[in-house]
């Protein structure tokens, strides 16, 4: 394509942020922006920070022109970027790429984008992950001439707007989802050829407890056995549903899995721990087990509904109506890790 290929460091200034003292007060104020890895998130310019400096603590600090380009190169979050809208600074955290002459910082932050995974291998497997400035200054960077970096920018912006505004329309349709279940789930709205009123039932008159495993993840494997729904699955699944032929699973090998109860379709399965309130009750229910081997995990519920009572398909929104979570709440209301079975 005959672009020129350079690395960072000969194409534009890279500075690393420092932090002021802070045990001297007067460092800190609202005067200019004094970016952490926590304020780089999906978007591409920085416009707010959680700390701000005030002049004296700037004074003391390496200021970042805005269009500078910001990079995390310490810890988990390596790769992160976004642009600075304002003339600020940053921790020791953050590289900085100053504008230049060669280089359309639009174009730069997606350049480094793309190439965030290649500079994430460079920290290794070190305790704390680290990228230095002469290992990020060393980064391969394609370069067109600027009118075409200028072009590829408004691009790629216009597929970021776009992006933008069908993460705004899922939003107002999760929100429209929301106010449905709230409505249908307490029968304050009832659908077409429904009426009279609900039934309130006990739910422990009708179910059944079945068998999990209490295996830590350091006696799982990738392959071989039978498959594991350990509560971190659980809290981490996108879906209130599980189908284990697409679900990446550990398993469980079979002599430590024959005393275990095998779920079913329309088994509910419950995480029964959480790290705050919010996780409590979080559920997924079982379905298209057949042929399949599973067992529910360690820190879980699983439940075996009577299906004359709870249809299969319903299930999986118990976790959603309020009367019941609120139950939950109360029950782990002072516990450690949220719900004890």
């Amino acid at each position: 394509m005959g672009w020129l290929v350079k690395p960072i460091g000969e194409l534009a200034v890279i500075a690393t942020g420092n932090t002021p003292p802070t045990a001297d007060a007067s460092n800190y104020g609202d005067d200019f922006l004094f970016a952490s890895p926590a304020d780089i998130d999906d978007s591409k310019w920085i416009h707010q920070t959680g700390k701000r400096l005030s002049r004296k603590g700037f004074s003391v600090a390496i200021p970042f022109p805005a269009k500078s380009v910001l990079f995390v190169c310490i810890g988990s979050t390596i790769g992160k970027c976004a642009i600075a809208s304002v003339e600020l600074t940053s921790n020791q955290q953050i590289n900085a790429v100053f504008p230049s002459e060669h280089l359309d910082s639009e174009f730069l932050y997606y350049s480094l984008l793309m190439a965030a995974p290649s500079v994430k291998e460079q920290a290794g497997e070190q305790a704390v992950p680290l990228v230095n400035k002469t290992q990020f200054s060393g980064t391969l960077i394609a370069v067109p001439k600027l009118s075409e970096q200028r072009a590829i920018a408004t691009a790629l912006s216009d597929v970021d707007a776009l992006i933008a505004g069908l993460k705004k329309l899922i939003a107002k349709k999760r929100d429209l989802k929301q106010a449905a279940m709230q409505q249908l789930l307490t029968g304050q709205t009832r659908l077409p050829g429904f009426s009279g009123e609900w039934v309130v039932r006990r739910l422990g008159d009708h179910f059944t407890i079945l068998k999990n495993g209490v295996n830590s993840r350091a006696e799982l494997s990738a392959e071989g056995g039978v498959a594991y729904l350990h509560y971190g699955d659980i809290h981490g699944s996108k879906s209130f549903f599980l189908n284990p032929h697409s679900a990446a699973m550990p398993t469980l090998p079979l002599e430590k899995a024959k005393e275990l109860d095998r779920l079913q379709n329309g088994d509910l399965v419950f995480a029964d721990a959480s790290e705050d309130l919010d996780g409590v009750g979080r559920s997924v229910e079982v379905q298209r087990t057949a042929d399949f081997e599973l067992v529910s995990g360690h820190h879980t519920i699983a439940m075996r509904f009577d299906k004359a009572v709870l249809a299969d398909g319903f299930k999986a929104y118990l976790q959603f109506l309020p009367a019941f979570t609120a139950h939950l709440r109360r029950l782990a209301a002072g516990t450690k890790v949220g719900l004890r079975k």
